[in-house]
């Protein structure tokens, strides 16, 4: 045996799911609907992706890193080569949307992928 259990064999890791958009149980790339938006399902096993609650959690942390380093870059470029303030506009205009939408799109589909290998969900007491 290669150590991969009967329920996992097929299923992406953590960090491929994520970074490649695929389902948690097939690993077909069917995980996004769109730039950042979860389709409703994957096309080729039926997973109900809408069941999955990741919430915004990502976007806090994203706003906050990619934030911050681009602030950082940024201020760098200025004092070491002082551009002209259109360069800053061309540069990190389109460098934050990619960075944010990448990032999107990583952080959420790896608290999918997670939340499915983890089988979370909500918390049910025995009188429910």
């Amino acid at each position: 045996m290669n150590g991969e259990s009967h329920e996992t064999k097929g299923q992406p890791g953590l960090v491929s799911a994520a970074l490649f958009g695929l389902c948690p149980r097939c690993g077909a790339r069917t995980l996004f609907d769109g730039l950042a938006k979860f389709a409703p399902r994957c096309r080729a096993c039926g997973l109900d992706f809408s069941t999955f609650n990741v919430g915004d959690g990502p976007a806090a942390f994203l706003t906050l890193i990619v934030g911050a380093l681009v602030v950082a870059a940024a201020i760098t470029l200025e004092l070491s080569a002082h551009p002209p303030f259109w360069v800053h506009i061309l540069l990190w205009v389109p460098i934050t949307a990619a960075a944010v939408v990448w990032g999107l799109r990583a952080g959420k589909g790896a608290l999918l992928a997670a939340e499915y290998q983890r089988q979370a969900g909500e918390h049910r007491t025995e009188d429910e």
